[in-house]
């Protein structure tokens, strides 16, 4: 990044470090993503850490209280359910939405026809709004008879079914159209990384006598295992933290059999105004997530 400029002092030497005006270039193009990563980031993750150990009335910070927010988040009878809830969404996730990806990529590498139509079909569900894919998901699953899986099982001769009020599925209900909406994304980096292995492998295994499962076995998945502990990785962070899709479909419900941890740090910032207790179920998520990333490194 800098230039090195040295100059002798009797038996020492010295290192200058200078700056060259590419590296000032560098700098001036960085630093509006160093200034958001900052304020966005860094900033609330260590004001939110620190204020976690204080008494706030309302948004203002009164006393230190030590570790009396954390014993009162872990006394609550909900955090070890929200904890399991949360823990019950990430193994959802990685059951159904985690090797879906892989298998639709390896597809979609195959097949030579429509694949520019088929690529375009897949990514745009991850275009849609949240809000709105958790609005149609949620007549989807409506209760009555005017839902659309119930109407379909009416079709059937099947009575309606109460599926998001099933407390015993909720979760795997609400994982499902999470999938759906977030699948496409990650279908297209695995596809990437599968057009980056080179065709003769293909081939050289085709000589040989491989079969489809066995090329996938020995040369596909081989090279996307980089990107896939990754994105597990990624996703396990992301589904952790899942918030907006509990409250806006179930609420938490049915008797908080979906409630995570994110929506019930929500509840303490925003519904019941105690924002310290937020942010300590903030810090306990991320030192949960931390473990997870250092396993990743």
């Amino acid at each position: 990044m800098f230039r090195t400029a040295s100059k002798k002092t009797g038996r020492s030497r010295k290192s200058i470090w200078v700056p060259t005006k590419r590296d000032v270039s560098a700098w001036m193009l960085i630093l509006p993503a160093l200034l958001l990563v900052y304020l966005c980031i860094l900033r609330p993750q260590i004001l939110g850490t620190y204020w976690s150990f204080f008494d706030m009335k309302g948004y203002k910070v009164q006393e230190f209280v030590g570790l009396d927010n954390y014993k009162t988040v872990i006394a609550d009878s909900m955090f070890f359910k929200t904890l399991l809830n949360t823990c019950k969404y990430v193994l959802w996730s990685i059951v159904i939405g985690y090797f879906l990806p892989i298998v639709i990529a390896i597809f979609l590498n195959e097949i030579v026809h429509f694949r520019n139509t088929c690529r375009v079909l897949i990514y745009f569900p991850s275009i849609l709004p949240v809000a709105g894919v958790m609005l149609l998901w949620y007549l989807i699953y409506y209760p009555d008879a005017g839902g659309l899986l119930n109407m379909l099982g009416g079709a059937l001769g099947m009575e309606p079914y109460e599926w998001l009020q099933d407390g015993k599925w909720t979760i795997l209900y609400i994982v499902i159209s999470m999938t759906w909406s977030g699948c496409g994304s990650s279908v297209l980096y695995y596809f990437a990384a599968l057009q980056g292995v080179s065709r003769e492998l293909y081939e050289a295994a085709i000589i040989d006598g491989a079969g489809f499962i066995r090329r996938i076995r020995t040369i596909t998945l081989p090279h996307i295992a980089g990107i896939s502990l990754l994105f597990l990785v990624r996703q396990i962070i992301g589904v952790f933290s899942v918030m907006e899709q509990p409250l806006q479909m179930t609420d938490g419900g049915p008797n908080g059999a979906s409630t995570s941890l994110g929506l019930l740090s929500y509840r303490y910032g925003f519904v019941n105004i105690k924002p310290d207790l937020a942010m300590a179920v903030g810090v306990i998520m991320f030192l949960i997530l931390a473990v997870v990333t250092c396993f990743y490194f």
